[in-house]
């Protein structure tokens, strides 16, 4: 590894640094400029006992002291402290329990969409203009088009309600099915796109034509050449979309029931958990500024011939 690409990697991290501490500044005084507080809708509470509750919690001190506080809590112990509304616990650990099945859902959808995605992209390339080029790029841009709250209540709807082949929520290994395939559609859709249209581009280089005219098979040249020099655009775009799957996850496991992060998430913006909302927010965004900056890296990895500037 040279030293360009050394200092490469090192401006890269130093940028995901910086903007993940950008993203814990924002979260931290967005979150503290919304009008009211995490007790302010207990009915029965005193105003002496709010007090008390403030006091426990820091939120009593000033602003700027509460965000050194917790930006050091962050930095040196990565402490995300207690939870204002589940009394006893972390947030650290109520995100790893509701992140267990989230990243789950996340994985397999991932992978599921890179395998069907790269699979189709070739098909409709080494096949273009054909019938099943057509009718692959048809429903490819159909789902493409369309958001994952759209198709996941479409799915609910015929497959959970109308003809009842799976359950409508997941809190079962079965009712994770349709979660999987409405958060895998997506990706699945832009993979194949992505991956015919770099397989087209590659099939018409000069060293694939040199191949044909030496005699090399086919197969070799597809398997050998042609997908995995196309599959470059797509490995780049795998880290990010991954991350993206599992944070977009929320709306989905809204939709579908699903016990992950995102029930949890969206209970704590209701109930003004400022330290939930925060962590789970730093957590996601931190998911997506790391799977972005291994994409950078996965570059060189692929092809040695790019150049890190």
């Amino acid at each position: 590894m040279n030293s360009k690409t050394m200092l490469y990697i090192a401006k890269r991290l130093l940028l995901a640094v910086l903007t993940i501490w950008v993203v814990i500044t924002v979260t931290f005084f967005v979150m503290h400029s919304v009008p009211g507080g995490p007790f302010q809708k207990e009915k029965s509470m005193t105003a002496e006992a709010q007090a008390r509750l403030e006091q426990k919690y820091g939120l009593d001190k000033p602003l700027m002291e509460q965000y050194g506080t917790y930006l050091k809590d962050i930095v040196l112990e990565f402490d995300f402290g207690p939870s204002l509304k589940q009394q006893g616990r972390e947030v650290l650990g109520i995100i790893g329990d509701g992140m267990k099945t989230s990243a789950k859902l996340g994985l397999i959808a991932a992978f599921s969409a890179l395998a069907v995605g790269i699979v189709l992209g070739s098909v409709a390339a080494l096949r273009r203009n054909k019938l099943i080029d057509r009718i692959i790029m048809v429903i490819t841009t159909a789902f493409v088009s369309m958001p994952s709250f759209i198709m996941g209540s479409i799915l609910l709807l015929v497959f959970a309600v109308t003809l009842q082949w799976l359950p409508a929520n997941g809190e079962t290994a079965l009712g994770l099915i349709l979660p999987i395939v409405t958060l895998a559609l997506y990706p699945t859709a832009y993979i194949t796109r992505l991956t015919r249209s770099s397989m087209l581009d590659v099939l018409g280089q000069d060293y694939i034509r040199t191949a044909k005219a030496k005699g090399v098979s086919g197969p070799k040249i597809i398997f050998g050449h042609a997908l995995k020099n196309s599959l470059i655009p797509v490995i780049t775009y795998f880290g990010p979309m991954l991350a993206y799957i599992v944070t977009g996850s929320l709306v989905v496991e809204q939709i579908f029931a699903v016990p992950g992060i995102g029930r949890a998430f969206v209970s704590s913006i209701t109930n003004r958990d400022y330290p939930m909302v925060m962590g789970t927010t730093i957590i996601l965004a931190t998911l997506v500024v790391v799977m972005n900056f291994v994409g950078d890296i996965l570059y060189k990895v692929v092809d040695p011939r790019i150049n890190l500037e």
